[in-house]
């Protein structure tokens, strides 16, 4: 279970990920240090090449009650990002295994805080069950669903670049 306090510590990293030090939760996303520190990201596509989204849990410190991408989360100091994304999957939807495929590393800045994401696709053969405490609902959605909803206050904004990147990778979808 991902510890939400404010004193959890985040790897502080450079633009190419190196690990330089350490910070708490709270000054991270206290949109003034803009400490810069990695998260993962999964995006789940189904054998229809749908994609699963879960919608934040409305006690989540940022953007609760948007939908975004089927796990995200922050990479623990020490972690190795791929050891990251497995447990942050297991985590928030109980996904033992799975695969997976690096799709691209980038700097998202919002008003209060900057991430260095390392966002991936993938597959499960089992269907995603969500963990209640960190996720209010999680379904697939149609891309086309998806496109008819993009700048309607609906998703993260984060998500929504996202998904130009898997569209730009993934234009058969």
């Amino acid at each position: 279970m991902q510890n939400n306090s404010t004193d959890e510590l985040f790897p502080i990293v450079d633009e190419d990920g190196t690990e330089i030090s350490t910070a708490p939760r709270s000054i991270c996303h206290d949109g003034k240090s803009k400490l810069l520190h990695p998260v993962v990201h999964l995006h789940l596509i189904n054998d229809e090449g749908e994609v699963f989204l879960q919608k934040r849990s409305g006690n989540k410190d940022l953007l609760p009650g948007k939908w975004d991408s089927s796990v995200g989360g922050h990479i623990r100091p020490g972690e190795k990002v791929e050891d990251a994304l497995k447990r942050e999957a297991e985590e928030e939807l109980g996904l033992q295994v799975f695969n997976y495929q690096f799709i691209t590393k980038y700097i998202w800045e919002s008003q209060r805080e900057r991430e260095l994401v390392y966002s991936f696709t993938g597959s499960a053969e089992e269907f995603p069950e969500i963990n209640k405490e960190e996720i209010e609902e999680g379904r697939f959605w149609k891309i086309h669903e998806i496109k008819e909803k993009i700048d309607r206050d609906i998703f993260t904004p984060n998500f929504e670049y996202e998904f130009e990147l898997l569209i730009y990778k993934h234009p058969e979808r």
